[in-house]
């Protein structure tokens, strides 16, 4: 009997099935403890994702992040997963400078790393990029709207897709970018920080999935960032994030009693420590 979609391994075909089937659950993961977690939750898919460089590193946004702390990343996630298929985020500069480079870069995440795919940014302008990494079958999820490593051109993570047009972040040219994606071949495109109703015409349209950030109910999937779903996250959440446990609570109160445990000597007590074996009393000769 085949395995059902929730027991058997996603697969970048299996992603492409869930398309108007059943909706695709993604979640970033950074180490293999999380993403231990994460898979045995069901997650479909686990995004390494370079946000790490704001969650994981406490820097202001995603443009420091290297090649190669993204494939140790990678590394430590494809070692806690089973089922869920994992996608290697390409960080700035990373797929840019030239299309050999993005080949090269892409590859470390398939041969070093461990990813099964591998996600960039942008949409027209990274289409034959795009293209080039799915002639040498490196799997491509795209990621349009409110891209990160546009923060400046953005003036801030802003909303993308509120106005017309055709220059970036204008409705029109998200619709080009998701269109143009698809032609390069991605599996699969992330619709980040745009109006709800547009990114439902966009997946309307498309007939890969779309898995959405910020951009309503209507795509077909969605993605969290793990520390933002658990509650590890001090900084002001976005409006799209849900917290559906307050970890951070959690973890702070639990080391302070071992702080105080720690101080007050009553920690480690007796069955936290070892004892010496007993000595062997000798019998005394006749």
């Amino acid at each position: 009997m085949a395995a059902s979609f929730e027991e058997a391994k996603v697969t970048v075909p299996a992603v492409l099935a869930a398309k108007r089937a059943r909706k695709l659950a993604m979640v970033t993961a950074y180490d293999y403890t999380f993403a231990r977690l994460a898979d045995k939750a069901g997650a479909d898919l686990l995004l390494v994702g370079d946000s790490l460089g704001m969650v994981v590193q406490g820097c202001d946004n995603t443009l420091s992040v290297t090649m190669d702390e993204m494939v140790y990343h990678t590394r430590m996630v494809a070692r806690g997963r089973t089922r869920a298929l994992v996608v290697g985020d390409m960080p700035f500069l990373s797929y840019q400078v030239s299309v050999n480079e993005a080949v090269a870069n892409a590859g470390r995440f398939i041969k070093e790393g461990g990813a099964e795919a591998v996600k960039l940014e942008g949409g027209v302008h990274v289409a034959d990029t795009v293209r080039r990494l799915c002639d040498f079958d490196i799997p491509v999820m795209g990621h349009i709207g409110l891209t990160p490593q546009s923060v400046h051109r953005m003036g801030g993570h802003k909303v993308q897709g509120r106005r017309p047009g055709r220059e970036a972040g204008g409705r029109e040219r998200l619709f080009e970018d998701a269109l143009a994606l698809e032609a390069a071949g991605a599996f699969a495109i992330v619709i980040e920080g745009v109006p709800a109703d547009l990114a439902a015409q966009i997946t309307r349209r498309l007939g890969i999935p779309t898995i959405g950030i910020g951009a309503g109910a209507a795509c077909d999937g969605q993605v969290l960032v793990m520390h933002d779903l658990l509650g590890l996250e001090e900084r002001i959440a976005p409006k799209f994030v849900k917290r559906y446990a307050e970890l951070g609570h959690a973890a702070v109160d639990a080391i302070g009693q071992y702080v105080s445990e720690v101080r007050e000597g009553a920690f480690p007590a007796k069955e936290h420590s070892f004892s010496s074996p007993r000595p062997v009393s000798r019998v005394k000769e006749a």
